[in-house]
């Protein structure tokens, strides 16, 4: 059975997407968070579910989303969860088990971009981190729980770094072109500007929470 594709996309500067987002060439459903409802109504592609609290929607703006989009979910401007958390909960709620592609998620205000690379750490994501990938015009974010995996590297990327979020324990790249062995640490660490020996490389580690990060220039 094919993996179902949902896409969130959250409020971060247009400068930061994707070509293919900007081309409108991105299949799957799609989630709004807040500005990117109207922004997705703009490029002539209706989300199935707009969420947020709108604070930064003009009421012009709310008036077409509203008459568009048939599933809204008003959050207060007041509230516990940042704009990609709503979304990705919103995700598992409606589509449990699906691939979660998250764009708009950097560039902007450096406590946003915090707050969403470390999003896979809160408990209530915990299963689904696997599933969660975060995309721009020159990165692609993936995170990983304890075990051993196989990466498969993306045509336009030339640069792999690997980034324990939390302690991590045996951390392992044995066929990356820089290699390392049982790599331990008590706090965060970017093994930044690796890159791929092949088209396919491996990495493992025993425990903690690793985001692996394709990269261009």
């Amino acid at each position: 059975m094919m993996e179902q594709l949902v896409n969130i996309l959250v409020g971060g500067p247009m400068t930061e997407w994707p070509e293919n987002l900007i081309k409108g060439e991105i299949k799957g459903t799609w989630i709004a968070v807040d500005k990117g409802a109207i922004r997705l109504l703009n490029m002539g592609i209706t989300p199935k579910i707009a969420v947020g609290d709108f604070d930064s929607t003009f009421d012009s703006e709310m008036d077409i989303v509203k008459k568009e989009i048939k599933q809204i979910e008003l959050f207060p401007p007041e509230k516990d969860f940042t704009d990609t958390q709503i979304g990705v909960m919103t995700a598992i709620k409606h589509f449990p088990n699906s691939k979660i592609d998250i764009y708009g998620a950097t560039g902007g205000r450096m406590d946003h971009l915090l707050a969403n690379l470390f999003l896979p750490l809160d408990p209530q994501f915990k299963d689904v981190i696997k599933q969660i990938n975060i995309i721009d015009n020159k990165n692609t974010i993936k995170f990983y729980t304890p075990g051993e995996y196989e990466i498969i590297k993306e045509v336009d990327k030339k640069y792999l770094a690997f980034v324990n979020l939390t302690s991590v324990t045996g951390l392992t790249l044995p066929d990356e072109k820089y290699t390392l062995q049982n790599f331990n640490s008590s706090y965060p660490v970017s093994w930044a500007s690796n890159e791929f020996s092949k088209e396919i490389n491996h990495f493992s580690f025993e425990k903690g929470i690793m985001a692996v990060i394709q990269s261009k220039d």
